[in-house]
């Protein structure tokens, strides 16, 4: 089982980032984001079903994110746009099985290795 996040880099305030998470081995029930600024817990970001039907999203971020998942791919798309230095901070995916969309990071039993966004102002 391996789950696999990547994009991430440098852009400018106001611009857009497409990270991807590539699963493999096994299907999840639910595979959400978090970020990690440095020195600061893990947050939740976003989170979506397999089947793509439900999604859950932080308050701090509705409008500018936005998750996806395509078909019958194994790759869950996190949408970045209006980037803000404060979103600097290394992104993970995460899965779980289940049914609840926790928003807790202690949750979700599988991660990635993250990827770091920076934002300049």
């Amino acid at each position: 089982v391996q789950l696999q996040a990547s994009g991430g880099g440098l852009v400018q305030t106001g611009g857009s980032m497409r990270l991807s998470c590539t699963v493999s081995g096994r299907a999840f029930s639910i595979v959400a984001w978090f970020c990690q600024a440095q020195g600061d817990a893990h947050a939740f970001v976003v989170a979506l079903t397999w089947n793509g039907r439900r999604r859950g999203i932080a308050d701090s971020v509705k409008g500018s994110f936005t998750v996806s998942r395509h078909g019958a791919e194994n790759k869950v798309w996190l949408q970045m746009n209006s980037l803000k230095p404060g979103h600097k901070a290394i992104h993970y995916c995460a899965a779980r099985d289940g049914s609840i969309m926790d928003t807790n990071s202690d949750e979700y039993m599988y991660w990635g290795k993250g990827t770091l966004v920076t934002v300049s102002s």
